[in-house]
């Protein structure tokens, strides 16, 4: 199935986040963008993260964190699946291939958690069929 598909690239340094992502089971890459968001919309999408010349499987969340922050600000966040390791000051291409669905707030950390297992779960069914 390879509806909705597209490529868009985000290429930024990784920096320092709130950690939840890690105390949640989901560790994230914090990026910030080298160039202005511009046509992405905003929500959790499949794609790649390239690490050191190495494609990863990445969850990619584009939004304001609602379930965190109340009237957070725009953060791009990857969880990259299957990467060990310290990506803190390095620069991160991500490649944006299929929207999976709108940000949204939810009721409990436990419910995010669910969510996310369910996201990355499809990015990997989509992944996997390219």
């Amino acid at each position: 199935m390879k509806t909705n598909l597209q490529t868009i690239k985000i290429v930024g340094k990784v920096i320092y986040g709130n950690g939840l992502g890690h105390r949640l089971g989901y560790p994230t890459a914090n990026i910030e963008p080298q160039a202005p968001l511009t046509g992405v919309a905003e929500g959790v999408w499949a794609g790649y993260a390239i690490v050191d010349s190495e494609d990863f499987w990445a969850v990619v969340n584009i939004g304001r964190s609602p379930s965190v922050v109340e009237g957070g600000r725009l953060r791009v966040e990857a969880h990259i699946i299957g990467f060990e390791g310290d990506l803190y000051n390095k620069e991160l291409c991500l490649k944006l291939l299929h929207h999976l669905r709108t940000e949204q707030k939810f009721p409990s950390k436990e419910a995010l958690v669910e969510q996310i297992a369910r996201d990355k779960a499809r990015t990997i069914e989509i992944l996997t069929q390219q």
